[in-house]
């Protein structure tokens, strides 16, 4: 007997690509037939089936305040009423460029001075890296393994067999020359990016990193990481690109940069993409850094970005309504909430005797079924993975919605309240004893 799931599967294969319209949906990891969601409001989703979950992938990061949150929704059906896109500037842009600016700061540190809107995260950082190049003319870009940055061309490279090789293409339909402008090291390793800039340093344009790695499971910067980073490229002449797509505005009012400098690591990256939380869940990302650099972009400069749905109204409404409403009580409800279930995750796998880490970034967490926490992508690939599909599957059983990967983050919102939190932390031990026995 199949659901209305099943049969939307079988109907979505026959006219898109796999089923899917972003490829971590198919369920590929995991299998099964992936849920096809009707409606979602507060911490909860419901599927084409009806059945409902407590949602633990939040539109992947950017339900920060929960689904559907009434003032959001009003301000974008407030928006519609004048118009869904007019190809032309709009107020509500000044407005959230300003707000992103005016966030991203800690005392009198403050990278952002100049913000432009794109409409994915893809075009943030792609668009961040031509800069780079433009600003320094050069053509080379570091990246790190297991990082991830949007399917474009050069993003899309995997690692040489040595430090300074230059990549392969990653995916069919990437030229290897594209590719070879990627160098790809190991993350976390400071001996690598010093090797690296040794052999390549004067033809590097700019290293791209994830503020925190959330694409291979929550992988965290050692301590002092991202500020070696910038000290590196800058030594080099080279620009820092701090991929905050994920993690802006998710992690801290300043995002994770905002964390670390609060903390006391303050570096200064040179451009800084944001996504997801920024935009509300609508399609809406920016670039923001020092003016110098992304003056540069045209009108100014000689570095061609332009697109129709830049800056959409509805977009801008949703993210104006969204940083706005991110308050400091935001934040800790967030954290508390993550610090919970990340212990009580913990709990549960240890008490199934599943060797096991719990890694957090800020609010971000995940396991990984391995007895230590990855420092990198090798590490976060030596695991026994196939835990995860039963347990990602007994707690879909149990009502809770995971992502569909163990390389995946789990996000909790504000919208999570105590009844949420005690179906999660009830379902855990079951889905860890599931998870022993694979």
């Amino acid at each position: 007997m199949t659901d209305r799931n099943d049969d939307l599967f079988s109907a979505a294969r026959a006219v898109i690509p796999g089923g899917v319209n972003s490829p971590v949906r198919a369920y590929g990891s995991v299998g099964g037939t992936p849920r096809f969601l009707a409606s979602a409001r507060g911490a909860r989703v419901t599927d084409a089936a009806g059945v409902e979950y407590v949602d633990l992938v939040a539109s992947w990061g950017p339900a920060l305040l929960g689904h559907a949150h009434p003032e959001i929704v009003a301000a974008v059906q407030d928006a519609a009423t004048r118009g869904l896109s007019f190809g032309a500037p709009t107020e509500g842009e000044v407005e959230l460029a300003e707000l992103i600016a005016d966030r991203v700061r800690v005392g009198d540190a403050a990278p952002i001075e100049r913000v432009r809107l794109v409409s994915t995260g893809t075009e943030a950082t792609m668009t961040a890296i031509r800069l780079a190049r433009g600003a320094t003319g050069r053509d080379l870009l570091v990246k790190f393994a297991g990082h991830y940055h949007g399917h474009s061309d050069g993003l899309l490279a995997a690692a040489g067999s040595g430090v300074a090789t230059l990549a392969l293409p990653g995916s069919a339909g990437v030229p290897a020359p594209v590719a070879a402008q990627t160098l790809v090291i190991d993350y976390n390793d400071r001996a690598a990016l010093e090797a690296v800039f040794a052999e390549h340093g004067e033809r590097i344009a700019a290293v791209i990193v994830e503020a925190a790695a959330a694409n291979m499971g929550v992988v965290a910067p050692d301590a002092g990481f991202n500020a070696f980073i910038a000290e590196t490229a800058h030594a080099h002449g080279a620009l820092m690109i701090l991929d905050e797509v994920l993690t802006g505005f998710r992690v801290h009012p300043a995002g994770f940069w905002g964390l670390q400098a609060a903390a006391g690591e303050l570096y200064a990256p040179d451009i800084v993409t944001f996504g997801k939380v920024v935009g509300g869940g609508m399609p809406l990302a920016a670039l923001g850094g020092r003016a110098d650099v992304m003056d540069l972009l045209a009108p100014l400069g000689p570095v061609y970005q332009a697109g129709t749905l830049s800056g959409n109204p509805l977009s801008v409404a949703a993210g104006l309504a969204t940083l706005r409403l991110a308050t400091p009580e935001v934040y800790a409800a967030v954290d508390a909430a993550a610090s919970r279930i990340s212990t009580a995750l913990d709990d549960a796998l240890a008490g199934a005797g599943v060797s096991h880490a719990v890694a957090r970034a800020g609010n971000l967490f995940n396991a990984s079924f391995r007895p230590t926490a990855p420092r990198d992508y090798v590490e976060a690939q030596a695991q026994e993975s196939f835990r995860y599909a039963p347990f990602f599957h007994s707690m879909r059983e149990q009502g809770v919605a995971l992502p569909p990967s163990v390389f995946e983050a789990w996000f909790l919102t504000a919208a999570h309240g105590e009844d949420d939190l005690q179906r999660i932390e009830a379902a855990l031990p079951v889905a860890a004893q599931a998870a022993a026995r694979a």
